[in-house]
């Protein structure tokens, strides 16, 4: 017989992807220990009765009438009347009978139970489990033992009373028999009935649930999504829990515009290493096809106009099989056996079918990504050193409309650091790196090649409470091998550089007082030199230089470019202050304001292939803030301001107001200048994302019932975010959903449609409806939520199971 398994979406789900479920689980070394008292046990604690009256016969039987009771463990039995027969260790109960196992409860009028195993009956009986705080009645209840209860004609639901005076559940699960294992924590029904708000579904012959936060094997509530790429998108999850520390999730995926894509995950948890793996296989894309034929079309139109010749057409059919490989192993092995402190390596697999598949398939571990890395590293360490051996090799996923330069290939790189610092108050640092890079020559316009670099650095801090100065002396050497000659005909080349800096600063502070507010108030100026002899580098090929972008963080630094094959010649001088406002009593920081500007005391030479040198004496001025007045609002802005010009060529502005749970709004303004004048002077744009209770509105401000447990029933929470293009005058990126919380059950209905980084714009429809300590059928936007809004708080989360003590008699 099918078994149906409904999976909870707020407990740990099934999968770290989006596989219908929300919450990645958690895999666990050793099983959760369970609280219950072991059955061997059970018949060695003594038994407690109480009532009005008590008679009855010594190691026979015993009678107890009006307000009866009867302890044993962690099982207490209460009831008008309660007949104990010790050579049967047989309990009958008759009136208003209550039994509290283990916090599990169960209400009815005749009860019958061997208190040792737990075997016996009750009858119309209603019952409360602990972990899932679901509940129901049935016409009968047979316990099996203290951990499996079999309900006949019983209903299950976790809709609690008092949200609903006249006791008309949203939903509740029907069933011919319904049977509960605590110790699995799940739930088995037969010939089973599902009912929302009226509307039942048609029987199913066998369903399974799970009663807690445990996983469980079985089938997963299908998600269901509507896009105008794949069509309707069915998706029908199995989860296999093979053990505590290891599981898999199959995911067959139904497109009606595209066809069927099959995915496996796999992931293992050991004390020596862990991983995932997962492979996505569609054997057939009808998108292939049709996008090969729209092509075919368009080249046929411009040969009659035209515009191509004969010998432009490209006919070549590709392929329509796709699949997508994604593989993340990490191992730790015993350094000690080699003489080292540790030794770990890491495996990165990212791999996929073809060019498009970034923009097909958008639910994937490589979201939106054209540059696949694959990396293998060994990692050591030894005291003061450490290093790695390692090979990484890229996929890039190239688009005509918008083609990207690949990265190098690092086929090996293999490095060797040493730090010491307060050596006889000397910090002494040693670099090394031998990288062999591989690439197309042709593409790169310039030859592969090998390079081992050098980098020496010695320091001498002077630090005073209230000031330090730190000289420092650095030593960059590199040395090349070409496989092709460079334009000079060299085949090798080589290059040292050294470098002088001195950081200095100094800390003045005050007690303050702002806006009825006491703080500690600092000033802290700081001076930044450099100096770097101009070594001619033109020649040299440029395998992972880049110019670093102009910010706080790296206006305090000593090389221009990141990377090796670039030191750029420098004779500058960094100049900034600082100052912050510090609560005196948490040493919370309230607010920090900086500025800094580089003074340029010679033109820099060294450039990147391609870019003008930097010939400005003046550095633009660098503007920033950060203010946490209070834990409800913060403010966060960068100003990139152009003295000569009088313009501001880069500012991003952002604000966060955050009064309670479930209550955000954060907006954000950003400006990027272009680096040559246009028609347009930039990009702009709006960003604003926001989670807030609609029903604040008409003055129903909710309560907290504590973190992920929502603010109380009947209430609408509005979710979204808008990226808004100032320059082009539409929407980017946009989300927007409303969502109810029932108490008992949560729907959810999100728009999402995404622009930015697609070649056409991706609309979905998602909606879900979460049975809270049930299951949840639809398409989960939980995803798209926690990813688009900033500090979004899911209505309900996974918590600890309750002990059986907050149940306690």
């Amino acid at each position: 017989m099918a078994v149906l398994t409904l999976a909870l979406l707020q407990a740990q789900g099934a999968s770290a992807q989006d596989t219908g479920l929300d919450a990645p689980i958690t895999l666990k070394r050793t099983p959760q220990l369970l609280e219950t008292i072991p059955k061997a046990q059970r018949g060695e604690l003594p038994s407690f009765v109480d009532g009005d009256r008590i008679s009855g016969r010594p190691d026979l039987e015993t009678v107890v009438e009006g307000r009866a009771s009867l302890r044993r463990g962690d099982v207490v039995i209460h009831a008008d009347r309660l007949e104990y027969y010790q050579p049967e260790d047989l309990a009958k109960a008759t009136g208003n009978v209550r039994v509290n196992q283990a916090g599990n409860v169960y209400e009815g009028p005749e009860l019958q139970l061997k208190l040792e195993t737990f075997e016996g009956f009750f009858n119309n009986a209603r019952y409360q489990l602990l972990a899932s705080g679901g509940h129901g009645d049935a016409e009968r209840i047979d316990f099996v033992d203290s951990n499996v209860s079999v309900a006949r004609r019983g209903t299950y639901t976790t809709c609690r009373r008092e949200d609903y005076p006249g006791w008309m559940p949203a939903w509740m699960l029907s069933a011919a028999t319904l049977t509960t294992d605590t110790e699995e924590n799940v739930g088995v029904a037969t010939d089973a009935r599902l009912s929302f708000m009226g509307i039942s579904t048609p029987p199913f012959p066998s369903l399974s649930f799970p009663l807690g936060n445990e996983r469980k094997s079985g089938f997963l509530p299908p998600t269901i999504g509507v896009g105008n790429l794949n069509g309707v998108d069915v998706t029908v999850p199995y989860y296999w829990n093979i053990a505590p520390n290891r599981d898999a999730t199959f995911y067959p995926e139904l497109m009606t515009k595209r066809g069927l894509n099959v995915g496996t995950e796999f992931r293992y948890l050991e004390k020596e290493y862990n991983g995932t793996i997962r492979l996505d296989l569609m054997g057939s894309d009808r998108l292939v096809g049709d996008r090969y034929d729209e092509k075919v079309a368009n080249q046929m139109q411009q040969l009659a106009n035209g515009e191509i010749g004969v010998g432009d057409l490209d006919l070549r059919r590709p392929k329509s099989r796709r699949w997508g490989l994604w593989a993340n192993h990490q191992q730790q092995f015993d350094a000690k056996a080699l003489g080292l402190d540790s030794l770990t390596a890491n495996i990165v697999v990212n791999r996929v079918s073809d060019n498009d598949y970034w923009r097909d398939f958008t639910r994937t571990p490589s979201l939106t990504q054209r540059l696949l890395s694959n990396d293998a590293s060994l990692n050591w360490g030894k005291g003061d050193w450490s290093g790695m051996v390692r090979a990484l090799k890229y996929q890039t996923l190239q688009y005509d409309l918008a083609p990207i330069l690949p990265p190098y290939d690092r086929l090996p790189q293999i490095t060797a650091n040493y730090d010491k610092y307060d050596w006889k108050g000397f910090d002494v640092s040693l670099k090394t790196d031998y990288s062999r890079f591989r690439a197309d020559p042709v593409q790169q316009r310039q030859p592969n090649g090998e390079r081992a670099f050098a980098q020496a650095s010695i320091s001498r801090p002077f630090l005073t409470p209230g000031t330090y100065v730190i000289p420092k002396l650095q030593l960059h050497a590199s040395s090349y091998q070409f496989e092709a000659p460079l334009a000079n005909g060299a085949t090798s080349a080589s290059r040292t550089v050294p470098t002088f800096s001195l950081d200095s600063g100094m800390i003045f502070e005050r007690d303050a007082n702002y806006f009825g507010r006491s703080f500690r108030q600092t000033l802290e100026p700081r001076a930044f030199y450099v100096y770097t002899p101009y070594r001619d580098q033109s020649l040299l090929p440029n395998y992972d230089s880049a110019a670093n972008d102009f910010n706080f963080a790296t206006v305090y630094t000593e090389n221009a470019f990141s990377g090796h094959d670039r030191i750029s010649d420098s004779n500058t001088l960094t100049v900034g202050v600082t100052s912050r406002l510090i609560d005196p009593d948490s040493g919370a920081e309230a607010a920090r304001f900086g500025i800094a500007q580089r003074l340029r005391f010679k033109d820099q030479r060294v450039t990147l292939p391609g870019l003008p040198p930097v010939t400005d004496r003046v550095s633009d001025l660098l503007l920033g803030a950060q203010i946490n007045w209070t834990p409800q609002w913060s403010f966060d802005g960068t100003v990139q301001y152009n003295p000569d010009d009088h313009k501001s060529t880069r500012t991003a502005l952002s604000a966060r107001y955050n009064p309670g749970p479930y209550r955000s709004v954060s907006a954000a303004y950003r400006f990027q200048a272009n680096s040559t004048p246009t028609v347009n002077d930039g990009n702009k744009s709006i960003d604003v994302s926001w989670q807030w209770p609609l029903n604040d509105l008409w003055g129903d401000k909710g309560k907290d019932l504590g973190p992920g447990r929502g603010q109380g029933g009947g209430r609408w929470y509005a979710v979204g975010r808008l990226n808004y293009s100032l320059q082009d005058r539409k929407l980017t990126d946009g989300v927007l959903g409303v969502e109810y919380d029932g108490c008992c059950w949560i729907g959810r209905i999100v728009l999402e449609r995404l622009t930015t980084g697609q070649a056409t714009p991706n609309t979905r429809l998602m909606f879900q409806i979460e049975f809270v300590g049930f299951a949840a059928i639809g398409s989960s936007p939980m995803r798209t939520l926690t990813q688009n809004i900033q500090r979004y708080q899911p209505l309900r989360q996974p918590y600890p199971a309750p002990s059986r003590f907050t149940n306690y008699d």
